[in-house]
C-alpha cells in the first residue's frame, strides 16, 4: 500500500534538478511497482493526468494505455493537442475517442446545471469503462492524484478514480504524483520535455464548457464559446496576461440581446469574460484589465464569432459571485 503522507524532510520540486531526481526516482518505483504488466490512463490533457502519462511513458513505455475521451466540451485545439503530443511526439499507445454527439444528443434541452455535471460525469464513466473492457491484461489503473486531493479526501485512497468506475473493475493504483502540490506537478511537467502551453494550463472543470454554455447547450452556442474563449486566451496571452491572471474564460448565456448588424437589427448572443484572481479558490477578486486590451477582445469577438452583438466583462468578486457562472 503506497504511503500518502509527505514526509517532513521531502524537498519542494521547485527547480530542474530536484525535478530529474523526482522522475528517476519515480521511473524506478514504477518499473518495480509495474512490472512486465500493463497500465490503464483516463487522459485528460489537464495538467495531472499530462505529467502522469508522461511520466509513464518515459519508465514503461507502450505498457500504458492512455484513453483520451472526447465529450465534445474541450476548449478549442485541446484533443488535437492530446493527440500531438502524446501520440505522434511521444509515441504514447494512446486511444482516442470522439463521443461528441453521444455527449450534446444527452444533454439536448438539459438546462439545470448540477443534473447537466451528472450527466456528463455519468456518461464519462460509461465511456470509459467500455473502453477499458476491450482491452486484456490491464492491472493497474495510474491517476493524476495530487497532495491536495489526498488532504481534501480525508484518507480516500481513490480519490481520482475517474469519476467512480464500476466497483467489479478491480485495479491496482499508480500514483506517481501523489506527494506534490500543482506547482511542483508543473515543474515536473516541464523538465518531461511537455509544452508549456499543457504544463501552464488553467484549472479547467471536469464538464467542460458545459457549465460556460449556461442553461440548454446547443451546438452553435457552444461553438460561439469556443470561439470566444480561444480569442481570449490568445489576446491575454499577447499581453502578457496568462501568467498575470489566476483564471480567464468567456461564457456565453442562454438569452439574446438586440443588436445591429450590417444595417439590419440583429438578436444575437451576449459574451460574457469572467476573469479572477484567487490564493485559494475559496476568495476571488477581479483584476484591472487594460482597456485597450478589452476593446481588441471585444473587436475580435464581435468580427470573428457568429452570432454575437455584445460583449461584456463581469467584475463580480467571489464572495457573492462563484468564479464560475453554473
Amino acid at each position: 500500500m503506497q504511503n500518502n503522507v509527505r514526509p517532513a524532510d521531502m524537498k519542494r520540486i521547485n527547480i530542474p534538478e530536484l525535478a530529474e531526481a523526482f522522475i528517476a526516482e519515480q521511473v524506478k518505483e514504477v518499473r518495480e511497482q509495474v512490472g512486465d504488466r500493463k497500465v490503464l490512463l483516463a487522459l485528460s490533457g489537464g495538467v495531472d493526468s499530462s505529467v502522469v502519462a508522461a511520466l509513464l511513458i518515459k519508465a514503461i513505455g507502450k505498457q500504458l494505455v492512455c484513453v483520451h475521451v472526447n465529450h465534445g466540451l474541450m476548449r478549442k485545439g485541446e484533443s488535437e493537442q492530446v493527440i500531438e503530443v502524446f501520440r505522434n511526439q511521444l509515441d504514447a499507445n494512446l486511444i482516442y475517442v470522439d463521443a461528441t454527439d453521444r455527449f450534446l444528443d444527452l444533454l439536448a434541452g438539459v438546462d439545470e446545471p448540477e443534473r447537466k455535471r451528472k450527466i456528463i460525469g455519468g456518461e464519462f464513466i460509461k465511456v470509459f469503462d467500455e473502453e477499458a473492457r476491450k482491452l486484456e491484461g490491464i492491472d493497474f489503473l495510474a491517476q493524476g492524484t495530487i497532495y491536495p486531493d489526498i488532504l481534501e479526501s480525508d484518507g480516500v485512497k481513490a480519490h481520482h478514480n475517474v469519476g467512480g468506475l464500476p466497483e467489479d473493475m478491480q485495479f491496482e493504483l499508480v500514483e506517481p504524483v501523489r506527494l506534490l502540490f500543482k506547482d511542483e506537478v508543473r515543474v515536473v511537467g516541464k523538465a518531461l520535455g511537455l509544452p508549456v502551453s499543457m504544463v501552464e494550463r488553467q484549472p479547467f472543470p471536469g464538464p467542460g464548457l458545459g457549465v460556460r454554455c449556461l442553461g440548454a447547450i446547443t451546438r452553435d452556442r457552444l461553438a460561439a464559446l469556443r470561439e470566444s474563449d480561444a480569442i481570449l486566451r490568445e489576446e491575454f496571452a499577447k499581453a502578457g496576461l496568462a501568467e498575470q491572471v489566476w483564471q480567464f474564460f468567456t461564457v456565453v448565456p442562454d438569452m439574446r440581446a438586440t443588436g445591429v448588424r450590417d444595417g439590419k437589427r440583429a438578436y444575437d448572443w451576449p459574451v460574457i469574460i469572467r476573469a479572477v484572481n484567487t490564493v485559494d479558490a475559496m476568495t476571488a477578486t477581479v483584476p484591472e484589465i487594460a482597456w485597450s486590451v478589452l476593446m481588441t477582445i471585444t473587436d475580435r469577438i464581435l468580427k470573428e464569432v457568429p452570432s454575437v452583438c455584445r460583449v461584456l466583462y463581469d467584475l463580480t468578486p467571489k464572495p457573492v459571485g462563484t468564479i464560475e457562472w453554473e
